[in-house]
């Protein structure tokens, strides 16, 4: 088991297995598609565990928080970052688009390759909008939301469709009434929870044991199943949405070790295991355990504002997606050579943080479908591009995971500030304080024959009284 925990959390072997999936996607199609679909029922597994731990860490974090110092103002302090963020990564990404311009200068080969994929997408574009934004109902528009999925009816039927906003919504709700009773009348109730919440961490710790078949079914599926001309269409955008994403990971990264006040490289070995994760797992739910482990117990940040803020934020704070919707708008007005100025600019940044928000709750090429309601406010095709962003979904899913839950991390360490620290281990072995010396009794022969004739006597009595006890 430990050997397995180790791989799994191995950078070099998650590359390895990342190398030697995209060679069986080009060659050995059958074992990639095995490995994928083994990969699929670890995301089941991680999904249907991630949903009530969910609930249970957002109830622990909630009651926690409550009796911290000015909750209040924490709270407000938390929804303020998380708008920030979300808000700086858009704009991040708009600049980014603007002064790279990814799409602008297409070959005509490229621009006949993307334009044979729209074609070839035609036939089934209602199918793919129904999948996209209906899940089985009427289509709605992106960005459409149902109040029901919002305040729910009946907790038990979003708990069971997976809408994380109802289930928010309700747990948000039962966690300040259930916070509200005393200590005797929850006592029961509270163990109850706690042994569930043990569990689902252990079953999602468990689960990732299966990451690097994942990373390996994973890359063979994307490169057997894209084009070679169509990632060289759309290089460009890869590319810039990839090192924007790194560089925006690596100033959260420092903003975490400034507050945790402890060295950049330590933050990133305590943080690599939800990072591995989250990059390469597909799923923004499978970090959670690991992400509350490591930025309670290893950096010391408080952990009720850990497990409250990360259940929270890896639905609401978006800031990968947001990031992902302004550089995929300007990359669309390039495609289409459509000017824009500085208002369209400010335009598709405050659209990219609506539509952030919006796809909460949604993943993969369901929150991919909300790209069309910032295209929409441009009066660009939408259908046409959506179809080229679902192409490329599979390779920018993995960063836009990652950037939003290390915006997540540096919304706790900031929320944290001035709270007592929760640290239950220390990171460093050659760098911790020398342990004490152990408390020692030293005795003289007197004493010890002191000791001893003490002892005697005091044996001696228990006889006796025993058997006057008995003689009675």
């Amino acid at each position: 088991m430990n050997t397995l925990k180790r791989l799994s959390n191995s950078t070099l072997v998650l590359l390895l297995c990342l190398g030697l999936g995209a060679f069986a996607g080009v060659f050995a199609g059958p074992a990639g598609a095995l490995a994928y679909f083994a990969g699929q029922i670890y995301l089941a597994i991680v999904n249907m565990a991630a949903v009530p731990l969910l609930v249970f860490a957002m109830f622990f974090g909630l009651r926690q928080l409550l009796s911290l110092p000015r909750p209040g103002l924490r709270i407000g302090t938390m929804f303020a970052l998380a708008v920030a963020l979300v808000a700086a990564c858009a704009a991040a990404g708009t600049l980014a688009g603007v002064a790279v311009a990814p799409g602008q200068s297409l070959s005509n080969g490229a621009h006949a390759q993307l334009g044979q994929l729209v074609l070839q997408s035609a036939s089934d574009a209602e199918d793919m909008r129904m999948t996209l934004f209906g899940h089985g109902r009427p289509a709605a528009s992106p960005g459409a939301l149902v109040l029901s999925d919002v305040v729910p009816d009946n907790f038990f039927r979003v708990l069971a469709d997976g809408h994380a906003l109802g289930i928010l919504t309700g747990t948000i709700l039962f966690g300040m009434a259930f916070a509200a009773l005393t200590s005797e009348q929850t006592s029961v109730l509270n163990g109850v929870f706690e042994g569930i919440y043990r569990t689902l961490e252990a079953i999602i710790k468990h689960a990732n044991l299966l990451l690097p078949v994942l990373v390996f079914g994973t890359a063979a599926h994307v490169v057997g199943q894209t084009e070679r001309a169509t990632l060289s269409a759309m290089g460009g955008f890869l590319l810039c949405f990839g090192l924007l994403a790194l560089l925006l990971c690596g100033v959260a990264l420092a903003a975490i070790a400034a507050s945790a006040r402890a060295p950049f490289g330590r933050v990133v070995a305590c943080l690599k295991a939800p990072m591995l994760i989250g990059l390469t797992s597909g799923s923004a739910t499978a970090p959670i355990p690991h992400t509350i482990e490591a930025m309670s117990t290893r950096l010391g940040f408080s952990r009720g504002v850990v497990e409250l803020v990360v259940p929270f934020g890896v639905v609401f704070v978006r800031a990968g997606s947001a990031l992902y919707f302004a550089l995929a708008a300007v990359f669309v007005a390039n495609l289409y050579d459509c000017p824009l100025g500085v208002g369209d600019m400010v335009l598709i940044g405050a659209a990219s943080v609506m539509a952030a928000f919006i796809s909460a709750g949604q993943s993969g090429v369901a929150g991919v479908g909300y790209a069309g309601f910032v295209l929409s406010m441009l009066r660009l095709p939408v259908e046409a591009a959506v179809v080229l962003l679902v192409a490329i979904d599979l390779i920018c899913e993995g960063p836009r995971n990652l950037l939003s839950l290390l915006c997540v991390c540096t919304v706790v360490a900031l929320v944290s500030a001035g709270l007592p620290a929760d640290r239950l281990a220390l990171l460093d072995l050659h760098t911790s304080p020398e342990p004490r010396a152990a408390l020692r009794f030293s005795f003289t022969r007197g004493q010890l024959a002191l000791t001893a004739v003490c002892v005697l006597m005091a044996a001696s009595l228990i006889v006796l009284m025993g058997i006057g006890v008995g003689a009675k």
